[in-house]
């Protein structure tokens, strides 16, 4: 058992030495190639053989998830009809570790005639496929992490890091918002908490619960208990918002020695109620009632009236907790 944690802790070390390594990365080849990606009118097309092939195809899957346009090419494939994907327009983003790659190497002559701008990541800065690109990214490391200096293991990880790197720094430079990743992300939980907003979970219409100011405190408990979410809104005559009574109001109140069921709302109620709006992300109103420690709140409209109501059960069944 020693020594299994022996190996994978000497692992470990190894591959955070290699992406410690690529501090020295970050120079100005870095920067050209981050300014040909953002001048590129076409695609950014990643390609890469075996490990570096799968590599390749998770840089590219980030690339397009935040704002580069980008897809995996296999360069075997390239060489036998996928080369009618890429057009003078494209930047290509070629892996290597050792930069001479035959199945990439081959498309070196066909891409230069296409005019793509090429940028190579490799471990190895006078191969021939460093030699052959616009642009260079080195990405080598000292040792692999397999004890047989075999396996890609501290090169691919280093790879990786890189290509994250230059995803991260691209979408900073594109402005790239939240809002823009849920576009690309419409679905599952990602997508809930990116694209819904209070409008459309909240509570409208005849289900927001909510009592005249003239109301008594019965008045209050019977609306708060008919509409289940757990408080009432106190209205003026306006129907502007000026305080809301809740279920932990309620608790509060029940031992109190002026406590009786004819009280007027405004004399229990809270009068500076935490509110929302509508086109707000839902995602923000959780953090907004986790910040204030409530579990409800009322979304109102620019005259303060209210508009909906919503609770922590109704942000859970959405999916945005």
């Amino acid at each position: 058992m020693n020594s299994l944690i022996a190996s994978a802790l000497k692992v470990i070390a190894i591959e955070k030495t290699a992406i410690e390594n690529l501090a020295s990365s970050c120079n100005n080849d870095f920067v050209s190639a981050c300014n040909a990606i953002l001048a590129c009118k076409g695609r950014v097309i990643v390609t890469g053989m075996g490990k570096s092939g799968h590599i390749a195809n998770k840089i590219a899957a980030t690339l397009a998830s935040t704002g580069t346009p980008a897809f995996y090419v296999h360069p075997g494939e390239a060489s036998h009809g996928d080369l009618g994907m890429f057009t003078k327009e494209d930047v290509v983003l070629a892996l290597s570790n050792s930069g001479e790659t035959g199945e990439i190497v081959t498309l070196l002559p066909v891409l230069k005639r296409y005019g793509c701008v090429i940028i190579s990541m490799t471990g190895n800065s006078e191969s021939t496929l460093a030699q052959n690109s616009n642009v260079h990214l080195y990405s080598g490391v000292e040792e692999e992490a397999c004890p047989l200096g075999l396996a890609p293991t501290a090169s691919t990880t280093a790879s990786l890091v890189l290509g994250d790197a230059l995803a991260v720094s691209l979408l900073e430079a594109r402005g790239f918002t939240a809002e823009d990743f849920a576009l690309s992300h419409p679905g599952g939980a990602l997508g809930r908490k990116l694209l819904l907003t209070n409008k459309d979970i909240m509570h409208t219409h005849d289900r927001i619960p909510m009592v005249s100011e003239k109301a008594t405190l019965k008045e209050a408990i019977i609306e708060m208990s008919a509409k289940g979410l757990g408080m009432t809104g106190v209205v003026n005559a306006n129907q502007e918002l000026i305080g809301i009574f809740t279920d932990g109001d309620l608790r509060r109140w029940l031992d109190h020695a002026e406590f009786r069921t004819d009280l007027n709302i405004t004399k229990v109620m809270t009068l500076s109620s935490v509110v929302t709006t509508a086109n707000i992300l839902a995602a923000e109103t959780l953090t907004l009632m986790e910040s204030k420690k409530i579990s409800c709140l009322f979304v109102v409209d620019e005259q303060n009236k209210p508009v909906g109501a919503l609770n922590m059960h109704d942000l859970l069944k959405a999916g945005v907790i």
